[in-house]
């Protein structure tokens, strides 16, 4: 079976966790040259998902175009709602939260960053991801509507509701599809096909693993320590196929035994604020954000290795389910 390798990126403003409608610096955008020049080395073709601040600035457009120009990359939609215009309507709901919007709100928002894409880009963007993961019914029947063929929102094993965000624990893991109605129950003629980042666990069993890592979790204090224990003895770790938050060797790991599971491919995932030091929490300095590249340098050349095929996004719909 060959192995799909998507690598998706939030492609965003500096500035990704102050919230703000305005003074939204994209200086990270001049990162993404250097790290198109990794890529290309490897043949991988990235998929930048670009929010409002990044497709309404025109010196990261250039940026973008240029790479874009040459074949290297895909162009997708991510949407941020607290910095989306319209601004109508949004004191209704969690602004940090697409999906807690009115619909008529989030079909606004999305509509007008789809059609800014295709005008300044030339392109029409058919794969999208909800920002801070927040989708929901509207926003999946807002993308249907505008043409969107692929979603990639789902965090599997991960529960965002506590923070107004989507209970994701039981979804797939492998790509499926989906009617907008209802984004983690597989529909085989849906309209939509959902690639989820790749996140699960070290172990082999990966259910298993889920029930008991759940079960310590809705526990006392004491229980949740006992899942930081049981990570740093190795005997249930629990990752996501982020260079931001893993190491090499156990992206590498989480990788092997996501396609033990079946899996059909893997789904890299991360911010490009991160190339920043500073924007983010995952890269505070020089020394990680080396540390970020070499992560990604090392996957790539394991993916290389085991004669992965390097896609972007809009090619999940050519793979059979």
């Amino acid at each position: 079976m060959k192995v799909s390798v998507f690598i998706t990126i939030d492609t965003e403003e500096d500035n990704w966790d102050e919230y703000s409608r305005n003074e939204n610096r994209v200086e990270n955008i001049y990162q993404l040259q250097e790290l198109q020049m990794i890529f290309d080395r490897f043949g991988a073709v990235p998929t930048y998902l670009i929010d409002w601040p990044v497709a309404s600035n025109d010196e990261a457009r250039r940026i973008i175009v240029a790479i874009m120009d040459r074949g290297r990359c895909e162009i997708g939609t991510h949407c941020h709602p607290w910095n989306t215009p319209p601004f109508e309507g949004d004191g209704n709901g969690d602004i940090r939260m697409l999906r807690s919007l009115l619909p008529e709100v989030i079909e606004r928002k999305i509509s007008k960053l789809h059609h800014t894409i295709v005008e300044r880009f030339g392109i029409v963007p058919v794969s999208f991801r909800a920002g801070r993961w927040a989708t929901g019914p509207a926003v999946t029947r807002a993308i249907e509507k505008l043409g969107y063929r692929i979603d990639s929102s789902v965090t599997p094993f991960m529960d965002w509701s506590g923070l107004g965000g989507v209970d994701f624990s039981s979804a797939p893991m492998d790509m499926y599809r989906f009617d907008p109605d209802n984004i983690i129950e597989i529909k085989n003629n849906g309209s939509l096909l959902e690639v989820p980042a790749t996140i699960g666990f070290l172990q082999r069993d990966f259910e298993q693993c889920n029930r008991l890592r759940n079960k310590m979790l809705r526990r006392p204090f004491s229980w949740i320590r006992a899942v930081g224990i049981l990570n740093r003895l190795r005997l249930l770790n629990f990752r996501w196929l982020s260079p931001e938050t893993t190491s090499g060797k156990d992206m590498i790991r989480l990788a092997e035994r996501s396609i033990e599971s079946g899996n059909k491919f893997l789904n890299i995932f991360f911010h490009s604020n991160s190339l920043l030091p500073g924007s983010t929490t995952f890269v505070r300095n020089e020394r990680q954000r080396a540390r970020l590249l070499r992560r990604i340098e090392y996957f790539l050349r394991y993916a290389e290795s085991r004669d992965f095929i390097f896609k972007p996004l809009r090619a999940a719909v050519d793979i059979k389910l």
